[in-house]
């Protein structure tokens, strides 16, 4: 995938949200990676709706709702002020589909493109060669 110059690349998962702005050019991927974002999990997302017990043990879903409800959250206010133009979201599969629950109108119209793979803990090459082969 080609994606314009200014781009940011969201990479999440249920604890945390990395961004990055590319700087290359055409077909050529630059990404720079951008001081980390402050986020503080205050939305219980719906995990709220999600019991854990011995059928269902995770008990971390709530926490990572919340982390992906606060990372949507986030990416709006970048929207709704204009200092987002283009976002690339990569997440794994489940963090994404809790931040797609949050997302603003003008975030929505700004996505380029999504992943849905866990790159969250892998070097910025993989993350670039992914976004080459989405």
């Amino acid at each position: 995938m080609i994606l314009p110059n200014g781009t940011i690349v969201a990479v999440a998962d249920g604890a945390s949200l990395k961004l990055f702005r590319n700087k290359g050019v055409e077909t050529r991927l630059d990404l720079v990676f951008l001081d980390d974002p402050a986020i503080t999990p205050v939305n219980p997302g719906s995990g709220s709706r999600h019991r854990s017990d011995s059928a269902n043990p995770d008990g971390g879903r709530p926490a990572e709702d919340a982390v992906a409800a606060a990372n949507a959250e986030y990416l709006n206010r970048l929207a709704v002020g204009g200092t987002l133009d283009h976002l690339f979201l990569i997440a794994d599969p489940r963090t994404l589909g809790e931040m797609r629950k949050h997302f603003h109108a003008k975030l929505r119209d700004r996505i380029v493109g999504e992943l849905s793979k866990d790159l969250v803990d892998h070097p910025v090459d993989d993350i670039a060669t992914a976004i080459l082969h989405a």
